[in-house]
């Protein structure tokens, strides 16, 4: 008899239902699919997969249940798997789909994705999700509401402005989205106090953020937009994985002597994130000269303005991490000392560094 080294269970979630396979993978690295489920996306259908599983699952050997992150679908039964204690995994749905692409399957059914998750699970090693803080959960919606709300208000602002500049505006129209305009702003007054009423409940976590906030440019709604985002950096174990999540990794892309594409980030990541790390950016390379220099050189260089704000946006980002984890206000000083100690990792140019030493040398005085 053949020894099963390892289970799956991959699950396909839509709205109103959901549809899981189980399979094994043996010692002669054989996979198998041996059984599937469709049930509802309620707790009554969780409840079947709950029976579901213990019929199936051998006892002592590993499982992971794989899932494909379909918006918000598919939350509520990560949350019923992992309190009752399975290995959940959380995929982004960009890597389910390369992944289905080396099968043999060329159907895209719920009841194959299923197959190719569960398939996933037993030939990959995944990194577990884990369930999210209540307290970073909360925030995480209060900003994503706060970030729409924003941008209804620039677009009714703009509209505002289109109407009254024109030949020939119209009175009731102007009144109507004036008054749109006050309902906008006060409902991100409102959010932004439900963000500071939390914040004053757990002092724990005003006080880190109040560390990061000493840095220029960063202010308490960026921190707390990219705390929330990362579930306070719970499951991430260096800067590395920080830049990946927010989707600042590099992507080249070259090969033999013909093809020679354009390096960019890879856009695979946390978009809210980005979002909120564009103005604070902006705000650093106008008024910090470490972060000036970067920007400087990367537009001598590359000649595209954008390439120089990412690089400082993604440096931001990486130093929010940083204190974050050592919970200690931002040293200037100390942090021109270790951009000079690594020029190879920062790719200062010999006239970069002279200036941040004769900046460091001008602020020691």
């Amino acid at each position: 008899m053949k020894r099963i080294l390892k289970q799956a269970i991959g699950i396909d979630c839509a709205k109103d239902d959901f549809e899981a396979s189980y399979g094994k993978y043996y010692e002669n690295s054989e996979v198998e699919i041996t059984a599937r489920k469709n049930c509802s996306n309620n707790q009554q259908g969780f409840e079947k997969l709950d029976h579901f599983i213990e019929k199936l699952v051998v006892k002592d050997v590993p499982l992971v249940i794989v899932m494909e992150a379909t918006g918000v679908y598919h939350e509520k039964l990560a949350c019923h798997l992992y309190d009752k204690g399975y290995s959940v995994s959380v995929v982004l749905p960009q890597r389910a789909k390369a992944f289905m692409k080396t099968l043999k399957t060329k159907t895209v059914t719920d009841k194959e994705s299923s197959k190719g998750l569960t398939v996933m699970g037993l030939e990959k090693n995944l990194d577990l999700w884990q369930k999210p803080d209540q307290v970073f959960n909360t925030l995480k919606q209060l900003t994503r509401e706060r970030e729409q709300v924003q941008k209804s208000l620039s677009q009714i602002k703009n509209q505002l402005h289109a109407e009254q500049a024109g030949a020939w505006p119209n009175t009731k129209s102007i009144k109507r989205m004036n008054q749109l305009k006050k309902t906008y702003e006060k409902q991100i007054k409102e959010i932004e106090d439900d963000i500071d009423e939390i914040l004053r409940s757990n002092p724990g976590l005003q006080k880190k953020i109040d560390h990061i906030t000493t840095t220029p440019g960063l202010g308490k709604l960026t921190v707390v937009t990219v705390v929330a985002e990362t579930n306070g950096f719970n499951l991430m174990r260096n800067k590395k994985q920080v830049v990946s999540y927010a989707g600042y990794d590099v992507v080249e892309k070259t090969s033999g002597t013909s093809v020679r594409g354009k390096t960019h980030i890879s856009h695979r990541g946390n978009r809210h994130i980005r979002r909120a790390m564009h103005m604070p950016a902006l705000t650093a390379i106008r008024h910090t000269p470490q972060n000036k220099e970067l920007f400087k050189r990367l537009v001598s260089k590359h000649g595209i303005k954008m390439k120089g704000v990412v690089a400082v946006q993604r440096k931001l980002l990486v130093l929010i991490y940083t204190l974050w984890k050592k919970e200690e206000d931002y040293d200037e000083n100390k942090y021109l000392h270790k951009l000079l100690e690594q020029p190879e990792k920062t790719a200062l140019t010999e006239l970069d560094q002279v200036r941040s030493l004769e900046f460091l040398n001008s602020k020691q005085r």
